[in-house]
């Protein structure tokens, strides 16, 4: 594709005019390749291979031009983790000097995008760069240290943004976040609730009616010496002992499991549980496991699979050592 477009500069010395064209192509997948001209205004001619993956994006830019010629190359990783930090490095290297940059962005909300970049240059010296994305607004706090290259400036202006960081993301950043998902958890079990009240009327008439086909089933088994479900628990169980206090949403799901037993297999496909007969979600918005105690061939067995998690019993590593 091609673009241009035109600018005009007002200023002391009259009225200034600009005219930049790119035209860029795609080399493969995931390459493009850019050529930019522009007069007037910082005329330049510039050419720059761009290539972006999902966990990489590289630049390597060359510029001809007034005042400023200059060569430059940038690497940026990508973590696949929720938060989407990424770390990212470039060299830059022309008739001004040569300048070394390195930093970090991180999503802190939602919204909200941190970052921090250490700008290391002769003659430039050390300067520090915060920029914070917040929705469609950018805020831009260009931070200059000294005009020479000193070690303490660049270990201050490295150390100092982590530790103010990770200070704010334990004390402040965290608990905001954990209050605000509460407060929306808060909401949507409010607006649920009678939805949940009937949903577990539904789930506990269903078992009622289970319970004959049930007694056949675990007759059934005994007498082969099959599965057995001893007890099975549906819901959000809490484990860590600094939340202990967290009120546990578990339900006793042993009889609707039971039910799903067949020629002693039991098996639950990739989805939620909460959809199962004689189940319902005693936790909405929030993670869910089942825990399955059960019997086969007179040995004990124990699992506990997420939500969305397929399961198939029995399995020889559920089984339960005597020894422990």
């Amino acid at each position: 594709f091609i673009t241009t477009n035109c600018a005009l500069q007002f200023s002391s010395r009259g009225i200034r005019p600009g005219l930049t064209t790119v035209l860029a192509r795609n080399l493969d997948k995931n390459t493009m390749g850019y050529l930019q001209w522009r007069w007037g205004i910082q005329s330049a001619m510039n050419t720059s291979i761009v290539r972006d993956t999902k966990t990489s994006h590289f630049t390597l830019a060359l510029q001809l031009g007034i005042p400023h010629s200059f060569m430059m190359v940038s690497y940026q990783h990508k973590f696949q983790d929720e938060d989407q930090t990424r770390v990212k490095g470039s060299l830059k290297a022309g008739f001004f000097g040569t300048i070394v940059e390195y930093g970090a962005e991180r999503k802190i909300s939602r919204h909200s995008v941190l970052g921090a970049t250490v700008s290391v240059g002769v003659p430039q010296g050390v300067s520090l760069k915060i920029k914070l994305n917040r929705a469609s607004q950018t805020y831009f706090f260009p931070v200059h240290l000294t005009d020479q290259l000193l070690p303490s400036a660049v270990f201050y202006a490295t150390v100092g943004p982590l530790v103010i960081y990770f200070a704010m993301h334990r004390l402040i950043i965290k608990p905001y976040l954990r209050a605000q998902k509460e407060r929306e958890l808060e909401k949507q079990r409010e607006s649920t609730a009678s939805d949940m009240l009937q949903k577990k009327q539904e789930a506990e008439a269903a078992v009622r009616l289970m319970q004959e086909s049930v007694r056949r089933i675990i007759e059934a088994e005994e007498a082969r010496m099959g599965l057995i479900v001893v007890n099975a628990w549906y819901g959000k169980f809490v484990n860590d002992n600094s939340r202990k206090n967290e009120k546990v949403k578990v339900i006793d799901v042993t009889v609707p499991l039971q039910c799903l037993v067949k020629d002693s297999k039991l098996i639950l496909t990739e989805a939620s549980k909460a959809g199962l007969p004689g189940f319902y979600d005693p936790c909405v918005g929030e993670e869910k496991s089942l825990k399955v105690l059960y019997q086969f061939r007179g040995v004990l067995h124990q699992v506990m699979s997420a939500d969305n998690e397929a399961l198939r019993i029995p399995k020889q590593s559920h089984r339960i050592d005597a020894d422990g």
